[in-house]
């Protein structure tokens, strides 16, 4: 794709155009794998994308969101990656947001090899197993960069990181830590035990209760949380290769918790204790 550095005389470009057309393509999941290129929709996705050194491929922009998110202009020139003005038709065709942004940026996938991504040095790590919900992924992305974690994997039957929804729900975060794609859920766990990681499996079910792991020093180990599908949580195979099955605590009359908050309160759990020390004789 090409076009010029900074925002040009020339007209913007209308849905029907090529290269318009062809970024739509993108919000096919199929397409996606394919060409290994993705939409980064609205300006925290895209000045996130403009952050990672390689990853945006061209910004598409209407007038006037030109103007509005007038920083990210010259941070794409400053990254030496195309800013190209197309029409609002073209900037909503682009987005699935119900109010587009204006701005969408093409760009790269950021998965990387599960054995790049979750290694020895690591202390928080989240393992997400057959999560199926865009928004909830995007959410619990998002959580993990706020909790300080090292990073994130999408295991199993999983949604794509990637679709426009979960990297919308990300705001940014999918840019800023390291996440991997792992195919079998079980090799994920292996993974993180092998780089020193005990794996916590939240389970509302469990036999440790998250406070009480907390107040013995246990969350203060290297830790890689393993979450489930947001319907069935779990598969009880899959829980008993983690080192505990962990529960959080349901003090009302509430059934359970959605994934998104599980997560949030499991991974600042952690966050916590290692920043308050070390857990002796944890590995």
């Amino acid at each position: 794709m090409t076009g010029s550095a900074l925002p040009g005389p020339g007209a913007p470009l209308a849905a029907g155009n090529t290269r318009v057309k062809d970024a739509r393509r993108l919000s096919r999941r199929s397409v996606r794998t394919e060409r290994r290129l993705f939409l980064a929709d609205g300006p925290q996705a895209v000045e996130g994308a403009l952050g990672v050194p390689g990853c945006a491929v061209e910004v598409f922009a209407t007038t006037a969101a030109t103007a509005r998110y007038a920083a990210l202009p010259p941070a794409a020139a400053a990254a030496g990656v195309p800013w190209t003005l197309v029409e609002d038709r073209a900037a909503a065709g682009l987005s699935d947001a119900v109010n587009p942004a204006g701005v969408v940026a093409v760009c790269r996938s950021v998965d990387r090899p599960l054995e790049h991504v979750v290694t020895r040095g690591h202390r928080l790590v989240a393992l997400l197993a057959d999560v199926r919900d865009p928004g909830n992924a995007g959410t619990v992305v998002r959580t993990a960069d706020a909790a300080g974690a090292d990073a994130v994997v999408l295991a199993g039957h999983a949604v794509d990181p990637h679709n426009p929804k979960t990297v919308r729900a990300s705001v940014g975060s999918l840019f800023h830590l390291p996440l991997a794609l792992a195919a079998e859920p079980a090799a994920a766990v292996a993974a993180a035990q092998a780089a020193g990681l005990q794996v916590l499996a939240a389970d509302g079910a469990g036999e440790d209760d998250v406070d009480d792991l907390a107040d013995a020093g246990v969350l203060a180990a290297p830790t890689a949380w393993l979450l489930g599908n947001e319907a069935w949580g779990l598969p009880a195979e899959l829980a008993a290769l983690a080192d505990r099955r962990v529960r959080i605590p349901i003090h009302g009359r509430a059934e359970s918790l959605n994934l998104a908050t599980a997560a949030a309160l499991c991974l600042y759990a952690s966050a916590r204790a290692q920043r308050r020390g070390r857990a002796p004789g944890h590995r």
